[in-house]
């Protein structure tokens, strides 16, 4: 909205011209998304905390100190980042930019299936939400909308084709299979975001983190210039995703805020499923689907741990981890909640610097 008012206004007044720069605009994203996140966090709580007079509903088969210590507070928390995130993007970002509607698209499409799930865990006062496969298929349905999208924007031979790290000339045209390639890379991602989500201030930090290092990396690579001296792919117009991803840090920390230990309100899969979707929409988008999985391979432990788990039990009759995801295991273990939480945001810190040394090493 400002790019397009007083963008256009740069001739008359050159001023102006800086509203035309992606990293002014991502700044100010980030900037409104965490004011506004300030501003209607207590009133967002409030409302939430007298509809859920039980808060979020706890799982029995989880931590017993889970019982005692969070019961009573309340969830969807993902709202109130939602509510930063999408006011700071239709301001800052150029709205005629075909990547950032469908991102935005798919942010809140997710955000939809978790208001769903987390509505009928508050309304039933049970754990059990939105059954599994209903949620997948709805996640899948959106999923492949986007890739339907995305590959309709790209232009060739990048529209079904895959990068590889390290390789800066490969590409392997995946065809048909892309779409479901793609559809399982953004389910996935928001899925794994959602299975690390169960201690205060454990998921959105990281996923600020992974916000961050996408944000540099689609500034990079919709960069000719840039893109050509890293010697990545060139992938027109994913520059302006820098926007989404700095209002996503801003809302993020607005909501750190409040969820930081203790927390006032838990991000619920309203937050987790649109966050863990908008990161692998993005990665999808630039190209850099793998190394999504290297930036945020904290989210990949945490699911790999669950699949482990499962099928370990279910072949054998034996746990691998003591419980599952893998921050219970360590929970069991008996580490402190905070001892966690930081030692899992500094895995994320050195997972990120290493996916982005993907794009000088080639």
């Amino acid at each position: 909205m400002l790019y397009d008012f007083l963008g256009s206004m740069g001739g008359e007044y050159p001023a102006l011209n800086v509203f035309r720069y992606i990293t002014f605009r991502t700044g100010g994203a980030t900037l409104t998304a965490l004011l506004i996140s300030f501003l209607f966090g207590p009133r967002i709580i409030a409302l939430l905390k007298s509809r859920q007079r039980r808060g979020q509903p706890i799982r029995e088969d989880g931590p017993q100190t889970h019982i005692v210590q969070k019961q009573g507070t309340p969830t969807m928390g993902g709202f109130l980042i939602l509510v930063g995130l999408v006011p700071a993007v239709l301001l800052w970002a150029d709205l005629s930019n075909k990547y950032v509607w469908i991102v935005l698209l798919v942010t809140l499409g997710f955000g939809a299936v978790g208001f769903a799930d987390d509505y009928l865990k508050v309304s039933k006062i049970s754990p059990k939400g939105v059954p599994g496969r209903v949620k997948l298929f709805f996640e899948f349905i959106i999923a492949i909308a986007a890739i339907w999208a995305l590959v309709l924007v790209a232009n060739e031979p990048l529209q079904t084709a895959l990068t590889v790290p390290f390789f800066k000339g490969v590409l392997l045209q995946l065809g048909g299979f892309f779409f479901v390639f793609g559809a399982i890379v953004i389910v996935g991602s928001s899925n794994a975001v959602n299975l690390t989500d169960g201690l205060d201030g454990l998921a959105i930090v990281p996923v600020m983190i992974a916000a961050a290092s996408l944000g540099l990396i689609v500034y990079l690579v919709g960069n000719a210039v840039f893109a050509d001296y890293l010697q990545v792919h060139f992938v027109p117009g994913t520059g302006e995703l820098a926007i989404i991803c700095g209002a996503l840090i801003g809302a993020g920390l607005g909501f750190l805020w409040y969820n930081a230990p203790p927390a006032m309100v838990f991000m619920g899969d309203t937050g987790s499923l649109a966050l863990g979707a908008t990161l692998g929409t993005v990665a999808v988008a630039a190209k850099h689907e793998l190394v999504l999985a290297i930036i945020g391979g904290l989210f990949v432990l945490e699911a790999v741990s669950v699949i482990v788990q499962v099928v370990s039990f279910k072949l054998t009759g034996k746990r691998v981890f003591r419980m599952a995801p893998l921050h219970h295991h360590f929970e069991q273990k008996g580490w402190a909640e905070p001892t966690i939480v930081v030692r899992f945001w500094i895995i994320s810190v050195v997972l990120a610097m290493a996916g982005l040394a993907t794009l000088k090493l080639r």
